[in-house]
């Protein structure tokens, strides 16, 4: 029999430590596999952004995340800087993170979509064939700063085939075993350009 011979009370201090430390943002986590980042918003209209977060090699732009944005809406002042930056263009994760703000991902679905048979958006940021199948993840953002805690945002993240595969989001994120259908539609329509409802 194989004995442990690391004290309890050690390994449970160091998987505490571990589950402290603070997630990795989209924007590093594609600078850190590609060397560099930027973002540019495909679309905005009211409480909904489009933005492409890409990686650029030889001056060519290759989108690494689709992402789909509902703003939740939040009239607290110390938010209104950082959120007017994000309408302006900013990246949400590192411009709260930069503002003091905490962050926490609530995900609630992972999964796949096809991207339409059609040119879309995605297709063409991404630099892929139409219907292509991308692994998606869907969150709810949660910021918190002191006592306060507030629903920010709801992200749709579509992903390019060769950055984050739908077993690598699920290595990342916890998600519910089951996703209620009509969020999954939802997602999709959100993703797709199909609705604003």
């Amino acid at each position: 029999m194989h004995r442990n011979l690391i004290p309890i009370a050690v390994l449970a201090a160091a998987l505490s430590a571990c589950s402290l430390q603070p997630e990795a943002l989209n924007s590093e986590r594609i600078t850190d596999r590609y060397g560099n980042y930027g973002i540019e918003i495909v679309r905005q209209d009211g409480n909904f952004r489009v933005s492409n977060l890409y990686s650029t090699d030889d001056g060519v732009r290759t989108c690494r995340t689709y992402a789909v944005v509902e703003f939740a809406g939040s009239n607290r002042a110390d938010l209104i800087d950082a959120h007017n930056m994000i309408v302006d263009g900013a990246s949400i994760g590192a411009t709260l993170k930069d503002s003091g703000w905490e962050i926490r991902k609530e995900s609630f679905h992972i999964g796949t979509l096809r991207l339409p048979e059609r040119e879309h958006p995605a297709n063409i940021l991404m630099r892929v064939k139409p219907g292509v199948d991308v692994a998606i993840h869907a969150y709810k953002l949660h910021i918190e700063k002191g006592s306060f805690s507030a629903h920010y945002a709801t992200i749709v993240e579509a992903h390019h085939p060769d950055y984050l595969g739908i077993s690598e989001l699920r290595d990342l994120y916890l998600v519910p075993s089951e996703t209620d259908v009509d969020a999954v539609n939802h997602i999709q329509q959100l993703v797709l350009g199909q609705s604003r409802d």
